[in-house]
């Protein structure tokens, strides 16, 4: 089992990045809430991980911070949820504010996640509520976090929509929500944040 990775971020394009550790790269997929506080290109990052061992690949999932990979971990024991699902909730909502809207069975606010009907919502609200309690605080220590600039504005906006489309929204939806976040200025992770928070928002 593959834990915690500690190396060089070489390649970041929402929802993939690699690390070079030693001269290997290792590819792993993460939620926004991952992509929203990497370092730049070049630096250093340790990720908590999560390996998922299929017929056809074995996934590795990286996390910055424990609570996430802990609440990753329980929401796939969820029947109907996949790693796909998963990283969509941890995209749409940090790990405490997931708490709040089971304990408080905020449906409506769980619907809004993509791929997230009413049934799914329910389950989730179901099975998760002696589970949110059990996710812990805290993340690595050797983090090391700084805004990330850069990159043209088509490349931008292509990265957000195309980490939008990968989260689960249909495209046409992707590229509306994108392009209404993007201001002309935004990183990539800065569009999909303002996005995401736009649906989020009642």
């Amino acid at each position: 089992m593959i834990g915690r990775l500690h190396g060089e971020l070489v390649s970041k394009h929402p929802p993939r990045l690699m690390l070079d550790i030693g001269g290997v790269g290792y590819e792993l997929e993460a939620p926004m809430s991952t992509f929203y506080d990497l370092p730049p290109m070049g630096e250093k990052v340790t990720l908590v991980t999560h390996l998922t061992v299929r017929e056809d690949a074995w996934i590795l999932y990286g996390f910055l911070r424990e609570e996430d990979r802990a609440l990753f971990r329980n929401l796939l024991k969820v029947s109907g949820v996949g790693a796909r699902m998963a990283l969509a909730i941890l995209s749409g909502m940090d790990a405490q504010r997931f708490a709040l809207c089971v304990r408080q069975e905020d449906i409506t606010a769980l619907t809004r996640l993509p791929g997230i009907g009413k049934k799914t919502a329910q389950r989730l609200v179901m099975e998760m509520r002696d589970r949110v309690g059990t996710v812990p605080t805290g993340s690595p220590a050797d983090i090391v976090t700084a805004p990330s600039l850069g990159g043209d504005r088509n490349s931008a906006l292509t990265d957000a929509v195309d980490a939008l489309t990968a989260l689960g929204y249909k495209p046409a939806d992707a590229d509306r929500m994108a392009r209404a976040a993007d201001d002309g200025t935004k990183t990539s992770e800065e569009i999909i944040r303002a996005a995401l928070k736009a649906v989020s928002t009642p």
